[in-house]
């Protein structure tokens, strides 16, 4: 699959010296590439112009302020479904266990060949069902969104229930509507579908 220009690639990571390799390697492989020093700085501009259908995003795991796995919630929470590749120098295995769980399209090791990152984001985006899941989850209720919340934070039902002063039966209720509106029988395809990987 060839990359074209209007494939984006959203690249953060705090060490501007990454950024300026991995600009270079993407930019190459004819992607169009933003990058940040930050979550922050990355959360700002999607609030401000909407992501393009074809893009994904390469962010660091560890980052001074929002971590990654921070700023894959934030994405869940905000109803934005981009494909997330995280890259990471630590090795870290609970961290990539972790991330995976929550729909990570991928997790790459530094240091890395450039083939391997190019070859990740070309997967995600060709697995990348944008509409579907940012038009599903626009359906669900103020509180199902909460619900989902939990769920994607890996939290029981009777946690759930506690954190928002609600029983277990009814924070059951959510989980089986919001289940049904996304179109999901289980946690591993809702994360797909919350992530837009279905």
């Amino acid at each position: 699959m060839t990359a074209t220009l209007d494939s984006r690639v959203y690249l953060v990571d705090d060490h501007q010296e990454f950024r300026q390799s991995c600009i270079w390697i993407l930019e190459q492989a004819n992607f169009q590439v933003r990058d940040f020093p930050n979550a922050l700085a990355l959360l700002k501009e999607l609030a401000r112009e909407a992501p393009p259908a074809r893009c994904c995003i390469v962010s660091d795991i560890r980052m001074p302020g929002m971590s990654g796995l921070e700023l894959q919630t934030e994405l869940v929470h905000r109803g934005l479904s981009i494909p997330l590749i995280f890259v990471t120098g630590h090795g870290d295995v609970p961290l990539a266990v972790d991330a995976m769980r929550h729909g990570a399209a991928n997790f790459i090791e530094k240091p890395f060949d450039a083939p391997l990152l190019i070859d990740a984001i070309q997967t995600a985006l060709a697995h990348h069902a944008p509409q579907t899941a940012s038009t599903a989850l626009a359906s669900l209720t103020r509180r199902e969104r909460q619900v989902l919340d939990g769920i994607m934070s890996g939290k029981l039902n009777k946690v759930i229930a506690d954190e928002l002063s609600i029983s277990p039966k009814t924070v059951e209720l959510h989980r089986s509507n919001l289940m049904a509106k996304l179109g999901a029988h289980n946690v591993v395809e809702l994360t797909r579908v919350v992530l837009g990987q279905n």
